[in-house]
């Protein structure tokens, strides 16, 4: 069957965009005939990017999208014939496949944390170990990428972050995919128009130091610029000397060109120098002139410390345009998701797996799984996290024990707390379930839920740690695995 899949632009089909092994292990399943043998992987990762207190979900609906449509095409099934490593009739599976998993998630927007199951995919072997390379990268990218906005917009205060980064991104998906993950973790727009068309994240952007340039003179340049787009002017005035010419000559162009147009002017544009002296002297200029009104942009490699820096030391900054530090992550760029297999189905009965290792951070957690969050009725705020067994409820009527896995004498009874599952069921045997909300939706309810965030887990130096416990019977479940492989 041919047919693409939409997980990219320009309807290419990924179906292959898979690691090798995966292909050599589901042959080698479907020769032991264990091509239907269920299994149970979940997608989680280890440690939260530059030392945070929290992660942002993001990248679902491009994972559903690859998932809808997974298909081989016959130039597929003839490259792998071509390796002269996979038996006809596996190649004739393939020729014939359909997606037909159950996948759950926790929705985008969410704060996330190590070790808990953002993405868990039940189903058939061989289907269940194929898609791994995709789960992961599409996750991974797009929550690095998300999360890293949200650090920057917390840093700026309530000032508007926009993403600027589409020509440092490491592809054009990233640029594209970067733009949207920006805009869920908070990010007011971006310079990515076809992030505009496609998804709808307001396009923002001003001009370039070649538009100054290219006029005989920096005030004609302004002038030019205030008179082709009067309500939406912003101007970039350091292409010379910010206070003495750049400043001046906005005031002057605002004065000539915008005010006989019954217009304001939307702001200036700092993208070099010492900005947060530079915006101090420029807001008084400004104000002085009686554009009190226009606002002032900063630009710049700028990360969340600069935008924190700024702001403590008085900036008189009211957004950021914030490129390649946020694009490419560039402080801590890897978001370490794993799949792991935590559980296998023999005759209706699941049987828990798990990985041990002399790294104890690499141990995983068995088992068919459920997340809770907790919260505090009379705050709203989240107490924890906590993996349980599918079968297992949180009933808040009632008080509940947790504790710490890793330290099982640290114990806490909450009371008064609102349990909620955290995950959501994308494809019921390989049928879609889920409808994703749309991108302002998913925007407004990551900015809620991080206000359900004490705090002491949002700083950024030496965050408090948010505890994703396991109940008692999960934990129980566990160390008898590991009684059995240490014995």
């Amino acid at each position: 069957m041919n047919g693409s899949n939409g997980a990219g632009f320009g309807q290419k089909n990924l179906t292959m965009l898979t690691d090798f092994y995966e292909l050599t292990m589901s042959n080698g399943f479907f020769q032991y005939g264990r091509a239907e043998q269920i299994a149970y992987f979940d997608m989680f990762f280890r440690k939260i990017p530059d030392d945070g207190g929290l992660a942002i979900m993001a990248g679902v609906e491009q994972l559903i999208k690859y998932l809808e449509n997974l298909s081989f095409t016959d130039s597929d099934i003839e490259f792998l014939r071509s390796k002269n490593m996979f038996s006809e009739c596996f190649l004739n599976y393939l020729r014939d496949f359909r997606f037909t998993c159950d996948v759950w998630s926790i929705p985008e927007g969410t704060p996330i944390f190590p070790y808990e199951p953002i993405i868990t995919v039940r189903g058939p072997i061989i289907q269940a170990t194929f898609i791994e390379t995709m789960v992961l990268l599409t996750i991974n990218h797009q929550s690095l990428i998300a999360t890293k906005a949200n650090r920057m917009v917390r840093a700026a205060h309530g000032r508007d972050i926009m993403e600027f980064g589409s020509r440092r991104a490491h592809s054009y998906d990233a640029a594209i995919y970067g733009a949207r993950a920006s805009y869920i973790g908070g990010c007011k727009g971006t310079a990515c128009t076809i992030a505009d068309r496609e998804y709808g994240i307001p396009s923002l952007g001003t001009m370039a130091h070649s538009w100054v340039q290219l006029f005989d003179s920096e005030l004609e340049a302004f002038k030019a610029y205030a008179r082709e787009y009067p309500h939406a002017c912003t101007l970039l005035v350091d292409t010379y000397n910010t206070l003495k010419s750049g400043i001046p000559n906005a005031i002057r162009a605002f004065n000539e060109e915008l005010l006989p147009r019954g217009a304001r002017p939307l702001g200036v544009r700092i993208d070099s120098g010492d900005i947060t002296y530079l915006s101090k002297k420029a807001r008084k200029m400004l104000d002085e002139a009686g554009y009190s009104d226009c606002k002032i942009t900063a630009s710049n490699a700028l990360d969340e410390y600069i935008i924190r820096d700024m702001i403590l030391q008085g900036a008189a900054v009211d957004s950021f345009g914030v490129g390649e530090r946020l694009i490419t992550a560039a402080s801590d760029p890897v978001f370490g998701g794993v799949y792991k297999l935590s559980a296998v189905e023999i005759d209706g009965k699941i049987i828990p797996k798990i990985k041990v290792s002399d790294n104890v951070s690499k141990i995983t957690n068995p088992c068919f799984k459920k997340v809770w969050r907790l919260y505090d009725r009379e705050s709203g705020k989240a107490i924890t996290d906590v993996l349980t067994l599918r079968n297992e409820v949180i009933d808040d009527t009632k008080p509940y024990t947790i504790f710490d896995p890793d330290h099982i004498w640290k114990r806490k009874t909450v009371e008064n707390f609102t349990a909620k599952e955290l995950q959501v069921q994308l494809f019921n045997k390989g049928k879609r379930v889920y409808e994703s909300p749309d991108i302002e939706t998913i925007r407004a309810y990551c900015e809620q839920q991080i206000d359900t965030m004490w705090e002491e887990v949002l700083r950024f130096e030496n965050p408090h740690n948010f505890y994703v416990d396991l109940s008692q019977p999960l934990w129980d479940e566990k160390q008898k695995l590991l009684s059995e492989f240490s014995s």
